[in-house]
């Protein structure tokens, strides 16, 4: 039986200029939110903590520790 990656969470390797997809999937779940970030509109994560963001606010956050 074929396993479906469509409503799978991918999980990824974030690095400076890009990810890898380690495990196909559509989305990765914002380390703030929780809310679900399509892999083709995911612009904002961290190398360090190797965690996704919605949005370039909620990335501020994290980093400056108001989340």
């Amino acid at each position: 039986m074929l396993m479906s990656s469509r409503n799978d969470a991918a999980q990824l390797v974030y690095g400076p200029n890009g990810f890898r997809v380690m495990r196909p999937g559509q989305h990765v779940l914002c380390a703030v939110s929780g809310v679900p970030v399509p892999l083709e509109e995911l612009r904002y994560w961290s190398v360090t903590k190797q965690e996704a963001y919605a949005s370039a606010e909620m990335a501020t956050q994290r980093l400056t520790g108001k989340a």
